[in-house]
């Protein structure tokens, strides 16, 4: 199936998610965080037959926006039903979903070190903890709003361990975040006087680690997404993504403007795209002694190397 075919499948579908021959289990989970000095909470989708087939599955990390919990994707996002159809009509793999909670914006701020906490002990203790396949090829990360600006800065910094991603309606406003964005009075930007960080948020943007990316080998095929009536204009955003990137990849980055705002009818809208983008490329769930037997482990330890 062509990706136009593939994703106008997800789109004519998106709203019938009705059926229960194939249904998912949510829970919620939570480990102590020695870098966040907290408790790092995060929810969790098993696929139908996780329990019972013995396999190990590919994984999928779902990043919320700004001000947001681990709770947002299932809540708002209705990200049950959407991987229940989605797995169903086979347009991904099944696939275990991770959607962790952070206070920043996902990255290593004024008010916590989201991003070290991410790659140092989220990765390593969900994937340890759940049967994954601990490689590149069977994992997969997204997110929304802020939660896509995560996205884009962890693929373009470490596109060594994710196959594919998706970002809907990222704020990876580029040079500054428009005056009504939540970034200028989130912790996460605030210096110790309480004015928003411009510095910071220049070295956390994703144009930081754009030229590294494009010197590398390794692609992460990406899919973007927005509202074409955004308050924060996060289309023009996206465009200037897209543009990066499109000389890099050409055939594997994609977008779609939808109909809407910044608003979770835009991003539940565009995860049937997202979700059978990113199933495009995530390898499937595979025996849990092929993992014993090979010794599967990632190659590098995620998150150990900073720029």
């Amino acid at each position: 199936m062509t990706l136009q075919r593939a994703l106008a499948a997800a789109l004519g579908i998106a709203f019938l998610w009705g059926g229960t021959s194939q249904a998912g289990d949510i829970t919620y989970h939570r480990f102590a965080s020695e870098i966040l000095g907290r408790d790092y909470h995060y929810a969790l989708y098993l696929p139908d037959g996780y329990h019972e087939t013995n396999q190990a599955y590919p994984i999928l990390y779902l990043l919320h926006g700004s001000f947001g919990s681990e709770r947002d994707w299932v809540e708002s996002g209705r990200i049950e039903q959407a991987a229940d159809h989605m797995i169903r009509e086979g347009l991904m793999p099944s696939t275990v979903i991770v959607m962790p909670g952070s206070e920043s914006w996902w990255i290593d701020g004024h008010n916590e070190a989201a991003r070290s906490a991410f790659f140092q002990e989220l990765m390593p203790t969900v994937e340890e903890t759940w049967q994954v396949v601990p490689r590149r090829e069977w994992r997969a990360i997204g997110g929304l709003s802020a939660g896509g600006y995560g996205t884009l800065n962890f693929v373009l910094e470490r596109p060594d361990l994710f196959a594919a991603a998706a970002a809907l309606s990222p704020a990876s406003y580029h040079p500054l975040p428009p005056r009504n964005s939540s970034a200028w009075r989130h912790p996460a930007f605030l210096d110790e006087t309480g004015d928003f960080d411009e510095t910071l948020w220049q070295r956390r943007n994703y144009t930081t680690h754009l030229e590294g990316y494009l010197e590398r080998d390794a692609v992460v095929p990406l899919y973007l997404s927005a509202g074409n009536r955004d308050v924060y204009n996060a289309e023009h955003h996206t465009r200037l993504v897209r543009q990066a990137l499109v000389p890099h990849q050409p055939d594997l980055v994609a977008m779609e403007v939808l109909r809407g705002g910044h608003t979770w009818r835009v991003w539940r809208a565009s995860l049937p795209s997202a979700l059978a983008w990113i199933g495009r490329f995530l390898q499937g769930p595979v025996p849990l002694e092929v993992l014993v037997d090979e010794g599967v482990s990632e190659p590098s330890s995620a998150g150990t190397r900073s720029r």
